[in-house]
C-alpha cells in the first residue's frame, strides 16, 4: 500500500528529474497553461518552484502582485500525473537568479542575467492532487481476472497540502 507521503515524495522526485510543467493563471486571460521549466533552490527542495520567463509573455504580463496559479505535470513515463495549485509572483531576487542561472536559461536571454526581458517567477505550491498510473495493460489483465480496477487505484492518489 502506498501512503500519501510516499506519493508526494514520488511527485517531487519526478518533477526535479523531468522539470517541465504546464503553468497558467487561474481566472485570467492568461489562464491557458504554457510549458515552463522548473528550477529548485536545492536537490531536496519542495518549493518554491522558480521559473525564468520573458517579461513580454502573456503569463508574466498578467501577474499583478501574487496571483493564483495552476500547474499540471506529467512524468516522462506517464506513471505519475499531478495538478498543483499555488501562488505565482514576480521576483527580483538577484541571489536566486545568480544561483539558478545555467546555460539552458542563458540560451533564451541574449543579455544574460541583465537582459531587460528577463523575469523570474516564484511559484509557492499550496495543494496538489497526485495520481500514480499503473500500466493500462496491467489494469486490463486485472479486469479480465475479475478484479475491480477501482480498488487497485485506491492507494494511488493523494491530496497533498504543501
Amino acid at each position: 500500500m502506498t501512503s500519501q507521503a510516499d506519493i508526494e515524495i514520488k511527485f517531487w522526485k519526478a518533477l526535479r528529474s523531468d522539470k517541465t510543467l504546464m503553468l497558467g493563471l487561474a481566472d485570467t486571460d492568461a489562464s491557458l497553461a504554457q510549458p515552463m521549466t522548473a528550477q529548485f533552490d536545492s536537490e531536496d527542495s519542495t518549493g518554491p518552484i522558480w521559473f525564468f520567463a520573458a517579461k513580454s509573455a502573456d503569463l508574466v504580463r498578467s501577474i499583478n502582485g501574487a496571483h493564483h496559479a495552476v500547474a499540471h505535470f506529467t512524468a516522462k513515463g506517464h506513471d505519475l500525473f499531478a495538478s498543483v495549485e499555488g501562488e505565482l509572483s514576480l521576483s527580483s531576487d538577484r541571489a536566486v537568479i545568480d544561483h539558478l542561472w545555467n546555460p539552458f536559461v542563458a540560451a533564451w536571454f541574449e543579455g544574460g542575467k541583465d537582459d531587460p526581458n528577463l523575469a523570474l517567477l516564484r511559484f509557492d505550491p499550496e495543494r496538489a492532487q497526485i495520481w500514480l498510473n499503473d500500466s493500462s495493460l496491467l489494469a486490463g489483465v486485472r479486469i479480465m481476472l475479475g478484479r475491480d480496477p477501482k480498488k487497485d487505484y485506491a492507494d494511488k492518489t493523494a491530496e497533498v497540502r504543501m
